[in-house]
């Protein structure tokens, strides 16, 4: 399974999102710091789920974090994260 599935059937199960995009962005950082050459190493990730509401952005920040696991989060160079409810 590619990173980018393994972040979006982890984000789906814990939050059940009404949006989520994954969008492998490595490609563009071709060159530099954390770019391996071989890809899945950059990420930007819009989701959107009622569980956010009422949680500050640095806990939504946290939840999403917790959710992907140290494992995925190790093997990620550089997660951008777009959150809302």
């Amino acid at each position: 399974m590619s990173v980018t599935q393994e972040i979006h059937e982890r984000l789906t199960t814990a939050f059940a999102p009404t949006a989520l995009d994954v969008v492998d962005d490595s490609e563009s950082h071709r060159g530099h710091a954390g770019h391996s050459g071989s890809g899945e190493s950059h990420f930007n990730v819009m989701i959107r789920a009622k569980s956010f509401e009422g949680l500050t952005r640095v806990a939504r920040h946290r939840a999403v974090h917790k959710a992907l696991g140290a494992d995925l989060v190790g093997r990620i160079h550089a997660l951008a994260l777009d959150i809302d409810t």
